[in-house]
């Protein structure tokens, strides 16, 4: 019996370590440090609105669906429920798919809110303190703040999304601070089928 509980220890203890947030810090135009830093600062609540009845209903379908599939790693309903509607605002707001958000931070943290990398990078997306000095305050304590860390995470994936004309591939791979290496962006690939999801309007 003694043994059989030894032997049960390294599970229990055993937590996946925070892969990823090696972003490389480099010199950025002063126009596009003004344009993240007021895509940062813009200020608006996470609560979903719509033109259309349908809309909203393929909206609570998708809500209902993700909170089934994430039930096991957020047991919380209501921290659930609140992470998986700001997550889908602040994809949305920076022309991301939900699915692929929720495949980098399942490679990133585990959903960890208050993951903590080798390199110091925080949070669920894994944002480099830097980021919170380029763009941000400069209160790096911030980035555990639910809706500032996938504000920073998403706004930051849209620029490099951007810097390398839409190729999802390099622009995973510079989020990570592995451009041009498959690894990271096959691993985030792979989780986003994970969280993809085709409304049957059922």
């Amino acid at each position: 019996m003694r043994r059989r509980a030894l032997a049960a220890l390294p599970l229990l203890a055993w937590v996946p370590a925070a892969r990823a947030g090696r972003q490389i810090e480099e010199p950025l135009a002063d126009s596009v440090r003004g344009a993240l830093a007021a895509a940062i600062a813009q200020a608006a609540p996470p609560k979903p609105r719509f033109d259309h009845v349908e809309d909203r209903l393929a909206h609570l379908r998708w809500l209902g669906e993700m909170s089934r599939r994430l039930r096991r790693r957020i047991a919380e309903h209501h921290t659930r429920v609140e992470f998986l509607q700001t997550l889908w605002y602040e994809s949305r707001r920076a022309g991301l798919e939900a699915s692929l958000v929720l495949g980098v931070i399942q490679v990133e943290s585990a959903f960890r809110k208050y993951a903590i990398s080798r390199v110091g990078a925080r949070g669920y997306m894994q944002v480099m303190p830097f980021w919170a000095r380029l763009i941000g305050d400069g209160n790096v304590s911030t980035l555990f703040h639910t809706q500032t860390n996938l504000r920073f995470g998403c706004v930051i994936l849209r620029h490099y999304l951007d810097r390398e004309r839409g190729d999802l591939f390099m622009a995973l791979g510079r989020y990570n601070g592995s451009r041009g290496k498959a690894e990271y962006p096959s691993l985030v690939f792979g989780a986003q089928r994970q969280w993809a999801w085709t409304d049957t309007g059922a």
